[in-house]
C-alpha cells in the first residue's frame, strides 16, 4: 500500500488500530462508572486527584469496616486491562470486579488510571503507574491512612495491566519503593498478563503473533530492542534479572484458550528457574479465554479463580 492508513495492524471487539498509528476504538469500552457506595458488595469507593498539574487520578476502594475501625488492612494497587488502548479505572467491568475482589479480601484498593495509547504512547502508561504506586504508598489519603499496611502491600492488574504489573516489580526491585514510612510488597498478581517477543514460541498462533507483535510496535515505538523491549519480554536476552522482582511471592493466572498464555507461563517458569528469593505459582483456568473473569464473573471458573486471588492476598 501507497499508505498504511487502511492497513490494519490489529483488530478485536475493542478497538481496531491502524498501522499508521489510527484507533477506532469501540464506544462500549470507553463506558465509565461513577464511583460511589456498592449496595451489593457494601463497598465504598472515590475519585481523587493525585497530580493537580496534570490531572491524574485513581480510584479508591474502602470494604465495610464491620465495627474495625482501627484494623489495618492490606493496600492492593490495581492496574486494569485493555491491551494499552482501551478502558479505565472506571470501566463497568473494572468496577464491579474490583469491588467485589475489595468485599471478598478486604483490602483497600487504589485502582490506577494512566494515559492510554497510542495518544499517549509507552512509556507512558508504566510512568503514570509509578507515579499511582508512589502515592498509594504515600498514604495521602485518609482512607489509606487509616486503614492501609504499608506492610502488605499487593499489586495485582490484568492484561495490560499484568503487564504493567511485572515492570512496577521490577522497577521497585531494582530501586526500591519511596515513601515516608517503610513499605512492603507482600505480593504480586499478573492476571492473564501480556507479553510478546521477537521469536514466536512454538505453540503460538502465527496470526495473533504477528497482529500482537504489531501492536506492540505502534504503542511503544521507542522500545529499546523493539519487541525484545526488556518490559515486554521479560525474558529476552539481556533483560534485567528477574531474581530482582519486589514481592515475596507472585501469583500468574493464565486461561487455557488465551493465545498469551504460553509467554506467561513461560515467564512463571522463567521467575521459578532465576533463583528468586520468593515461591512463583500458576494457575490456570480451563476452557476458558482472556479476560473471561471480567467478562463473566458469575461463571464457575470465574468464582475458582477469585477464590483463588483471594486466598492468595489472605497469605494462602
Amino acid at each position: 500500500m501507497d499508505s498504511g492508513s487502511k492497513e490494519i495492524a490489529f483488530d478485536c471487539s475493542s478497538f481496531r488500530l491502524y498501522m499508521d498509528g489510527r484507533v477506532d476504538r469501540n464506544p462500549h469500552r470507553m463506558e465509565t462508572m461513577p464511583a460511589g457506595f456498592d449496595a451489593a458488595t457494601g463497598v465504598d469507593s472515590k475519585d481523587v486527584v493525585i497530580d493537580a498539574a496534570t490531572g491524574a487520578t485513581v480510584r479508591l476502594y474502602l470494604p465495610p469496616l464491620q465495627g474495625a475501625a482501627t484494623t489495618k488492612l492490606p493496600i492492593l494497587v490495581f492496574f486494569h486491562g485493555g491491551y494499552f488502548i482501551v478502558g479505565s479505572d472506571a470501566e463497568p467491568m473494572y468496577h464491579r470486579y474490583v469491588n467485589s475482589l475489595v468485599a471478598r479480601a478486604r483490602v483497600v484498593a487504589v485502582s490506577v488510571e494512566y494515559r492510554l495509547a497510542p495518544e499517549h504512547p509507552l512509556p507512558a502508561a508504566y510512568d503514570d503507574s509509578w507515579a499511582a504506586l508512589e502515592w498509594a504508598v504515600s498514604r495521602a489519603d485518609p482512607w489509606l491512612s487509616d486503614h492501609g499496611d504499608l506492610g502488605r502491600v499487593f499489586l495485582a492488574g490484568v492484561s495490560a495491566g499484568g503487564n504493567i504489573v511485572h515492570n512496577m516489580a521490577a522497577a521497585v526491585g531494582a530501586s526500591g519503593l519511596p515513601a515516608v514510612e517503610p513499605a512492603r510488597i507482600g505480593g504480586v498478581i499478573e492476571l492473564h498478563p501480556s507479553f510478546s517477543g521477537e521469536q514466536k514460541m512454538e505453540v503460538e498462533d502465527e496470526a495473533f503473533f504477528q497482529a500482537n507483535n504489531d501492536r506492540w510496535k505502534i504503542i511503544f515505538p521507542g522500545a529499546t530492542g523493539g519487541v525484545d523491549d526488556p518490559r515486554i519480554n521479560p525474558t529476552a536476552d539481556g533483560a534485567p534479572s528477574l531474581t530482582k522482582l519486589a514481592g515475596q511471592r507472585l501469583l500468574v493466572c493464565t486461561a487455557s484458550e488465551d493465545p498469551r498464555a504460553q509467554r506467561a507461563r513461560a515467564y512463571c517458569d522463567a521467575v521459578r528457574a532465576s533463583g528468586w528469593r520468593g515461591k512463583a505459582e500458576w494457575f490456570e483456568s480451563e476452557g476458558e479465554g482472556h479476560g473471561f473473569f471480567v467478562l463473566n464473573p458469575g461463571t464457575s471458573t470465574a468464582v475458582a479463580l477469585m477464590d483463588r486471588v483471594v486466598a492468595f492476598l489472605a497469605g494462602h
